[in-house]
């Protein structure tokens, strides 16, 4: 088969088109034969090595590597012991997230645990079916069903979501693939929600159901809003903090990136609660959401689009910034 494998750490040039074997399919898999795949941030991190995590948190990754862990396609096979999925049917998954290495989407076929799976919703493409599924289940996790019990190394407490109907829900970087499902979430779940975006992305994040919109280009969004009961900064890291003063007391922050977060002491004084969760491959709720996305009440906005072959145009295009929805690839 083709796939996209690197050979060494580094920018989007040390992503190559080359030949690989297809995947074997064990007891318990189904192998898919891809139609499409989502791009995410940790695609990009794996590819340069992970420098943004602490030296010691670098794991080893044995070359050649294939990125990548959002699909769609049609299985083609299936292992012993799968039930509930037949060759033929058209699926979508996060394969093996958290790992490192062993997820291998960039590929016209992929070997995908039978539990990681779900069938794709039927009234959208295969196109839009890869792009939801990480920053989908991330959201959903977040802010609906965390949905595992795995620990946390950054926080000693279980991420616990919050209720939202009738709060005031502030959503950071609204227009990135977490966000614009974050702000669709809040929104069905009856919350008041206020998008913060470059202006160019107002349009559709109105569309999409937000209730106010700041254009960070213009305006700090800590500096114009209060009261706020809970805030998703999608963005997260060092400048997260900013976020506390615009939460009233027994509000919440969540951060999506908490790594550099140093206003604990605050956010106790102010008596908000701050947690993150790393999301984890789940096909039963790849499943409920796949109700959502067929109904219209969840959308999949597409950013851009590019073959297999030219994925490193696709992650040079995400290093420009400022994505609108999904970058997705097609095979």
């Amino acid at each position: 088969m083709k796939a996209i494998r690197q050979h060494e750490f580094g920018g989007p040039e040390v992503l190559r088109y080359e030949d690989a074997p297809v995947p074997e399919v064990k007891r318990g898999e189904v192998l898919v034969k891809v139609k499409a795949i989502g791009l995410n941030p940790p695609d990009w991190y794996l590819r340069d090595g992970y420098k943004m995590l602490p030296r010691e948190w670098q794991p080893k990754v044995p070359f050649p590597v294939i990125l990548g862990t959002d699909i769609s396609g049609v299985v083609v096979a299936t292992g012993e012991a799968v039930k509930g999925f037949s060759i033929g049917d058209e699926v979508y998954a996060m394969v093996r997230f958290p790992s490192y290495g062993a997820s291998q989407a960039y590929a016209e076929y992929v070997s995908v645990p039978a539990e990681e799976i779900a069938l794709k919703p039927e009234n959208i493409g295969f196109t839009e079916a890869a792009a939801a599924p990480m920053s989908l289940l991330t959201a959903w996790q977040f802010l609906i069903d965390l949905g595992h019990d795995e620990p946390n190394p950054l926080q000693p407490y279980r991420h616990e979501p919050v209720p939202l109907e009738g709060k005031t829900v502030l959503v950071n970087g609204a227009a990135g693939g977490v966000g614009h499902f974050a702000v669709q979430l809040a929104k069905w779940k009856g919350a008041y929600v206020i998008a913060v975006g470059s202006g160019r992305h107002e349009n559709i994040l109105r569309a999409l159901g937000a209730n106010e919109f700041i254009d960070y280009t213009k305006h700090n969004a800590e500096d114009i809003v209060s009261g706020i009961d809970l805030v998703v900064d999608t963005v997260g890291g060092p400048s997260t903090g900013r976020f506390l003063k615009t939460l009233k007391k027994g509000g919440a922050l969540f951060p999506v990136f908490p790594l550099g977060f140093s206003g604990a002491a605050e956010a106790e004084r102010s008596g908000v609660t701050v947690s993150a969760t790393q999301v984890r491959s789940n096909g039963s709720q790849l499943s409920v959401l796949a109700g959502l996305l067929n109904n219209g009440t969840i959308k999949v906005v597409i950013d851009s689009v590019f073959p297999l072959a030219d994925a490193s145009k696709a992650h040079e295009r995400a290093a420009k910034g400022s994505i609108q929805g999904k970058i997705a690839l097609t095979v």
